[in-house]
């Protein structure tokens, strides 16, 4: 099926790690122009941007600060004209589990600006340029966390669920009258996806683990962890106007089926599998 996103600019924050490296090389696939985002791994932005086959623009920013953002747009806009889309991938995550009785202000203020802060500031920049175009759409990547909850992650888990929720269903009316709905377009589009645990660099490790298998997949229905692709899969699929150009303000959950209860007993599943 046609994508129709071949010379599409598609803007990527974390692009980077191991789910925006998926999402990049998904878009790259489809023949994206892309704008890669990323803080503090510039030679892996690096490497990823010249492996991949298509125009490609790699960018540092701390999406934290206002100057930088704004920057960071000027200068996709410099090199490409426009941006299409715009995927909120970067986000600050804590790997201490803390209680929130012990949490400081300074690491909840941290969680905060990294992942929602951060969001507001690229979404606003994006929307101005929305504005010019009369064209656009976004993803924003949120967690299951926002939808569970997380106990010992409440920072992360509230900042995604801003995300998730309010910016979301809030932003879907705005940018629908930025980009108005035509004749031959379907107006300005924004959704969110919730990954669930998916198998990344920084947790690859734990999920070698077959009790830590068992455990994680005891509230899918499908008992099988994500891979980066999955959640790529769907990033592209919502950014194509020809395939979902009539979902906006969604949030969907990727994550075998997730339920914030148990659904598998741990000899139910094989983690040789999963």
């Amino acid at each position: 099926m046609n994508t129709q996103l071949a010379d599409k600019v598609v803007l990527i924050t974390g692009a980077s790690g191991g789910i925006g490296s998926a999402i990049a090389r998904q878009f790259a696939a489809e023949g994206a122009k892309l704008v890669l985002h990323g803080h503090r791994h510039q030679a892996a932005l690096t490497k990823l941007a010249v492996a991949l086959p298509t125009a490609t623009l790699a960018l540092r920013a701390d999406l934290t600060k206002e100057a930088e953002v704004k920057k960071l747009f000027v200068q996709a806009v410099k090199q490409f004209g426009r941006v299409d889309t715009l995927i909120a991938n970067a986000g600050a995550w804590e790997s201490a589990s803390v209680p929130l009785h012990e949490k400081s202000l300074k690491q909840w203020r941290y969680t905060l600006d990294g992942v929602l802060t951060s969001a507001f500031l690229c979404a606003r920049e994006f929307f101005r340029q929305v504005k010019k175009q009369r064209r656009g759409n976004a993803v924003l990547i949120g967690s299951t966390a926002a939808v569970f909850g997380e106990a010992g992650h409440a920072d992360y888990a509230a900042a995604k669920a801003g995300m998730a929720f309010g910016l979301t269903r809030s932003l879907k009316n705005e940018i629908a009258r930025l980009a108005p709905h035509a004749k031959n377009y379907c107006g300005g589009r924004i959704n969110c996806i919730c990954p669930g645990w998916t198998v990344v660099p920084r947790n690859a490790a734990r999920l070698t683990d077959a009790s830590m298998v068992r455990k994680v997949t005891a509230t899918m229905a499908l008992p099988k962890i994500a891979r980066p692709a999955d959640i790529a899969s769907a990033v592209v699929f919502l950014a194509s106007d020809a395939l979902a150009g009539h979902i906006t303000g969604q949030t969907i959950v990727v994550a075998g089926g997730m339920e914030g209860r148990v659904l598998w007993q741990p000899d139910e599943v094989d983690p040789s599998i999963a």
